[in-house]
């Protein structure tokens, strides 16, 4: 049996979820063949070099504590140590990409790359996920309209902008509010920003009582037997019966250059024929395509970076780092990562893990 087979059984006989990356015809100027062979890329059995990322982040649905993710590490820690002897190096204190990219940069400088990077942490559809923290944040005024901007990055690639719209001449006092508090709010959640501007709004915004009487009388109110039903229609009313001050937007975009950013500080931390492993949920999952993915993630997965649209973020991050990139399918937990980390290095079975060994590597 040839090298090639040989790899190519090696990864079968551990249940491993194996894919090959290719690029069509009208892609292929998009992506360069490795360097080496497809084989010679294989992860190296030996690591003797390891990083582990534990990305701090605390679930706000959960009563976790934000450093979880220490845990697991330390034990992965323990076991590379003990059956590789390898020499395992930490990236410590990653809340936000902007901690990491300073750190990795740093890491990159004075070391050698590694045989694998782990990264340990919250995730989904679309890769990895930290604390989110301000990449832009402007207020700009053309004319008579004025317009907040607000973007955060909590997963590389995926811009969250959030936006307050309004007319300088509607109402003075909101103008200077904004003015002078903008800054302050941006900090905030996005449900606080709106809570806040809402209370204002109302404040300095009076109700048209004639509208109101039309929308809302105290019959029509008195005739909603629901105390609940009868709180939103009153509140729909003084909707429609306030004339607004603002408009406010939120959604997603793609920002392909802070992807590629990501991409180019991974290839920086890992050795060619290295590892990285996502040690989170769902990077493995496949993600059907719908019309809106933003619904659920899978919009990077989706779009047409390195020659996309792909099956899963690990494919779509071997596919643009030009490494072996390996993750979950499914949820799973910090128990889960430990041991798919150690089935993995000792060859032994295992189902629910994908891994993607790309055959060329295309510009993100």
């Amino acid at each position: 049996m040839n090298r090639k087979s040989n790899v190519i059984a090696w990864l079968a006989s551990h249940f491993l979820v194996l894919s090959f990356l290719s690029a069509s015809a009208a892609e292929e100027s998009l992506c360069k063949p490795e360097s080496a062979p497809a084989a010679a890329s294989t992860p190296v059995r030996s690591p003797t070099r390891v990083l582990l990322i534990p990305l701090l982040r605390k679930d706000p649905d959960s009563a976790e504590n934000e450093r979880w993710p220490e845990r697991p590490a330390a034990e992965i820690e323990a076991f590379y140590r003990t059956r590789f002897s390898a020499q395992v190096t930490w990236l410590r204190d990653v809340r936000k990409w902007e901690d990491y990219y300073r750190k990795a940069d740093m890491l990159a400088q004075r070391s050698a790359p590694f045989d694998r990077v782990i990264l340990i942490g919250h995730g989904g559809y679309d890769g990895p996920i930290l604390n989110g923290h301000i990449i832009q944040n402007a207020l700009t005024i053309e004319g008579d309209h004025a317009k907040a901007t607000r973007i955060v990055e909590a997963q590389p690639g995926v811009a969250e902008i959030f936006t307050v719209t309004y007319d300088i001449g509607q109402n003075r006092e909101f103008s200077s509010f904004m003015d002078s508090r903008w800054k302050e709010l941006s900090r905030k959640d996005p449900t606080e920003i709106r809570n806040i501007l809402i209370s204002k709004e109302r404040r300095l915004q009076p109700l048209d009582t004639a509208c109101l009487q039309r929308q809302c009388s105290a019959a029509m109110l008195a005739s909603i037997p629901n105390d609940t039903d009868r709180d939103l229609k009153r509140a729909a009313c003084e909707s429609i019966c306030r004339v607004p001050l603002f408009v406010l937007r939120s959604f997603e975009e793609l920002s392909p250059e802070r992807f590629r950013n990501f991409v180019q500080s991974l290839r920086s931390l890992v050795k060619p024929n290295g590892l990285i492993v996502l040690g989170m949920c769902n990077p493995g999952s496949s993600v059907p395509e719908r019309e809106s993915p933003w619904d659920v993630g899978g919009a990077l997965v989706h779009s047409k970076l390195a020659s996309g649209p792909h099956q899963t973020y690990v494919h779509l991050l071997a596919a643009s780092t030009g490494r072996t990139v390996a993750g979950p399918i499914g949820k799973t937990s910090a128990e889960d990562v430990v041991n798919r980390v150690t089935l993995f290095e000792e060859r032994r079975p295992q189902r629910y893990l994908r891994i993607v060994a790309p055959t060329e590597r295309c510009a993100p």
